[in-house]
């Protein structure tokens, strides 16, 4: 029964990534987000069979069944892993699930939005090397208002405690002291914002402890990616083209901090007692 459950979750985590996938593409263009999905390179209207989530993809073998062009690995993958943070979040909220419907219903709702908007606000600032104004004021405005209904994933209204009002501020201030002190070349602002929300979301234990995940991973990538460049830099010499990645390489770090906030709630991962 719970698998099959989540199994519908997962469904819906699909579907709801498809949309997520078409605000990442129209956010700050000059395109809408309603209207029929058309193809980027030759503009043909897209089919209904040419809609359903993570499925299309594989059919059309990700080519545009018009003008063959390529589609963006992008897709499958926000679909995918939308479909699989829905899947978790159920397993991780069941019991209130079995206890009451209404209240897992608000429960559930609640964070599958924070966590769709953080997907969105990674992906962007994966392809944009920018955090937009609009998502990370959101998803803070959010979690700020969550402090009042939620705690440790269970929902009350309540007064929240002096520390739960300062956490997303202790969080946030070694990226805003880092972007300060750097004038914006360690780190940017945006994810000074968004971890002002992952702190008021978490709690500052979980937080700080997504934090060490975001950097420790960010750190194994970063240094992957170096590596990877440099063996590849001897190719890329012979047909005089130029994509080392060195020290000085802009890392987007909002996946790294969506991962480590993922980690943190999904699994809850708490690796310091305070």
């Amino acid at each position: 029964m719970t698998f099959f459950s989540a199994i519908i979750f997962f469904i819906l985590g699909l579907i709801i990534g498809s949309f997520l996938n078409v605000v990442i593409c129209r956010l700050n263009t000059a395109r809408s987000f309603g209207g029929r999905s058309a193809c980027l390179s030759c503009e043909s209207k897209l089919k209904w069979y040419e809609l359903i989530p993570l499925f299309s993809f594989l059919g059309l073998k990700g080519r545009c069944r018009s003008c063959k062009t390529k589609i963006s690995i992008q897709y499958p993958l926000v679909e995918l892993t939308t479909g699989l943070i829905f899947f978790f979040l159920f397993l991780k909220l069941q019991d209130i699930f079995y206890l009451n419907i209404f209240l897992f219903a608000i429960t559930y709702v609640y964070y599958a939005i924070a966590f769709s908007l953080l997907m969105v606000i990674a992906v962007y600032d994966l392809k944009h090397k920018i955090i937009p104004d609009i998502l990370s004021f959101a998803f803070g405005a959010l979690a700020f208002v969550g402090l009042f209904f939620f705690d440790n994933s269970l929902f009350y209204i309540h007064m929240p405690l002096t520390l739960e009002f300062l956490s997303g501020i202790f969080i946030a201030l070694p990226f805003a002291f880092l972007w300060l002190i750097s004038g914006g070349r360690w780190m940017g602002l945006g994810d000074a914002k968004l971890a002002l929300g992952i702190g008021w979301l978490l709690g500052f234990s979980s937080a700080f402890s997504s934090l060490l995940v975001a950097f420790w991973s960010g750190a194994i990538i970063g240094i992957m990616l170096v590596i990877l460049s440099r063996l590849d830099s001897s190719r890329l010499a012979k047909n005089n083209k130029t994509g080392k990645i060195g020290m000085k390489s802009e890392i987007p770090f909002a996946p790294f901090l969506v991962l480590g906030a993922l980690s943190a709630f999904l699994f809850g991962l708490n690796l310091f007692n305070f």
